[in-house]
């Protein structure tokens, strides 16, 4: 029986998991894409993380529908000194979850933590002069020169700019925080955390949301109508896609591509895309180690990458929920590029690519490939890899684990005999890669980078001019420029671009595009 006929039956007769019906309609239960291994969403790039964040923490800006930053936590803002002066309000009455007052001097060390870890923030973090307050309710942010300060604060990747107290935005940005107050919309329910199984949210009655705006992305009031949200862990696609079907669930954030089918004709069941820019698969090189401190031995590769091979083993060969022919800077949105992408696009010839491994010098050395095995998506990019580098004569080492532990593994700088690795693959949203402030895995910087760790100075250089155009034609051949020489330093390899749905339970309404998010969506 074809793997796909099998799984699509099984859903429908696979023994149901152990989760309890919901007591209440005030309750939504959520299967997420792994565990919550990491609760610091600034010292993370996980997405599982980001999505946490979001709950318990709020902040400064949010994105709507359209990607453009709208005042959150702020009541507005004022510019001055030739846009080189910010000085932001905050709104009246926000509190932290422990009823403290939110006050300037958080946000203004929660902005230093954050920046200090993320790709924008690292570049705001450059062109600051200042970043402190002025009274409890007034940021001051004094700049070196006209940087997008709202586009910064509210991006909605990874390393989300989340607001804390003091006390804990204080803590080294490169260790985790152990305390997770906030002032989102929700409260972490630490003692019900069940590592592997259960993460629980509870609302917090004393959020206040924005009095003006429509609820769209991160922006506009955010309004909850659950009084628990809990999010189960179920690592197997068609024991998620039975609970679905069932009831014992109300949402499942990213279904097995084999099973879209049978929910969509399920009748009480919603299947859609709430993200229209979908995820870019990636192929991350660690640039410590050999052998992919050798920028040839990463070109390389490029005659043997077939976009297609990793869209279809993970999508099928519904063309409608992939795209192949992606390079740098995701499709349809505006510093989309086809600069250099002969190289993913041309004549595919894996003897090209031993030839070009041989002549760059690659004489055997390990390759540790690591693989998430809870992670469906991801896991499949890890398999056709490892198949890859096994065509092309590699000397592969594959790795599997759970993705809470690689996340931990790939953050190691470590030697491979040591614990360190090689190569993961991931996906990241569309808007990760929107431009090059926000694609963290096109940085050049060295040790400062995302895991991964590239170097590329002519990558940083177009970097530093892309931010400081204010011509969206200027920055459109920058990111050309950029996207070249990513070719030839190769920070990354694309995969492809995969547009997936989500499903959930026909008497759910509200849900808003983007990011999963827990406000707005209420039970009918």
């Amino acid at each position: 029986m074809r793997r796909r006929t099998f799984l699509a039956a099984s859903a429908a007769t696979l023994a149901l998991p152990s989760i309890s019906r919901a007591q209440s309609s005030r309750v939504l239960k959520f299967i997420p894409q792994s565990d919550v291994t990491v609760l610091d969403p600034i010292w993370t790039t996980a997405y599982v993380s980001r999505n946490h964040g979001f709950m318990i923490f709020d902040t400064l800006y949010g994105i709507d529908n359209q990607y453009k930053a709208q005042p959150q936590m702020v009541e507005g803002h004022t510019v001055e000194d030739d846009g080189k002066t910010w000085k932001l309000t905050l709104r009246d009455g926000l509190k932290w979850h422990d009823g403290e007052p939110v006050l300037a001097r958080d946000c203004a060390a929660s902005i230093r933590r954050w920046a200090r870890r993320d790709t924008f923030g690292q570049a705001f973090l450059a062109a600051a002069d200042e970043i402190g307050a002025a009274d409890d309710r007034s940021i001051v942010l004094r700049m070196k020169y006209t940087f997008p300060v709202p586009d910064a604060l509210s991006k909605i990747t990874a390393n989300v700019c989340a607001m804390m107290p003091e006390r804990i935005a204080n803590t080294d940005p490169f260790t985790q925080i152990k305390d997770t107050t906030g002032s989102g919309p929700y409260k972490f329910k630490a003692d019900e955390r069940i590592p592997g199984a259960r993460v629980v949210w509870e609302r917090n009655a004393a959020y206040v949301p924005r009095a003006s705006g429509t609820p769209g992305g991160t922006a506009g009031p955010k309004i909850t109508h659950f009084d628990r949200v809990e999010w189960n862990i179920l690592q197997d696609a068609t024991t998620a896609a039975a609970a679905l079907q069932q009831g014992e669930i109300d949402w499942l954030l990213s279904p097995n591509a084999d099973l879209i089918d049978s929910l969509r004709a399920h009748k009480d069941l919603v299947v859609r895309v709430i993200s229209p820019t979908g995820s870019i698969s990636c192929m991350r090189f660690n640039q410590l180690q050999p052998p992919f401190d050798n920028p040839a031995i990463r070109r390389a590769f490029f005659p043997a990458i077939v976009q297609a091979d990793y869209m279809i083993a993970m999508n099928g060969e519904d063309h409608s929920r992939w795209r192949d022919g992606v390079g740098y800077f995701c499709p349809d949105l505006p510093m989309a590029s086809k600069a250099g992408l002969e190289a993913l696009t041309g004549p595919r010839s894996p003897d090209a690519a031993k030839r070009a491994l041989a002549d760059a010098g690659y004489k055997g050395e390990r390759v540790v490939l690591l693989g998430p095995g809870d992670v469906p998506y991801a896991k499949i990019l890890a398999d056709v890899t490892a198949d890859l580098y096994k065509r092309l004569g590699l000397n592969l080492d594959y790795q599997v684990m759970d993705w809470g532990t690689l996340v931990q593994r790939r953050a190691k700088m470590d030697p491979l005999d040591q614990g360190g690795w090689s190569v993961f693959q991931t996906n990241s949203p569309g808007p990760d890669q929107a431009n090059p402030a926000v694609n963290m895995f096109l940085r050049g910087n060295g040790r400062d980078a995302a895991p991964g760790w590239a170097v590329s100075p002519r990558i940083e250089d177009l970097r530093n001019q892309w931010l400081r155009a204010t011509d969206l034609a200027v920055q459109q051949r920058i990111a050309d420029q950029i996207q070249l020489q990513a070719f030839q330093d190769v920070p990354y390899i694309p995969l492809g671009q995969m547009i997936t749905p989500t499903a959930y339970r026909a008497n759910l309404t509200g849900m808003l595009e983007g990011a999963p998010v827990f406000w707005n969506i209420r039970r009918v």
